[in-house]
């Protein structure tokens, strides 16, 4: 295993102690996990592209460019916390 030094502000250093401590992790431990649990943008794209066979094969639906587009859109959105803007 190798050690890594980044630098940080304080605020996201302690931020990330406390998350750490709040499951009962070490800060390396959490850190580790977060990272693991994050996709990159590749395997992300793969992904949507198993699930997007998965429906098609299973449940009859074929899935039009436009409707991945406003998924894509609506997935964009959840993440900026714009969700119901649109509404």
């Amino acid at each position: 295993m190798a050690d890594t030094t980044i630098k940080i502000d304080e605020g996201v250093r302690d931020r990330l102690r406390t998350l750490a401590e709040e499951r009962g992790m070490s800060t390396r431990a959490y850190v580790e996990r977060v990272v693991a649990a994050t996709p990159t943008e590749s395997e992300q794209t793969e992904r949507t592209a198993r699930a997007v066979a998965y429906v098609r094969a299973n449940f009859g639906v074929d899935l039009s460019d436009e409707d991945l587009s406003a998924a894509r859109e609506w997935r964009a959105d959840l993440l900026a916390r714009r969700l119901g803007e649109r509404r």
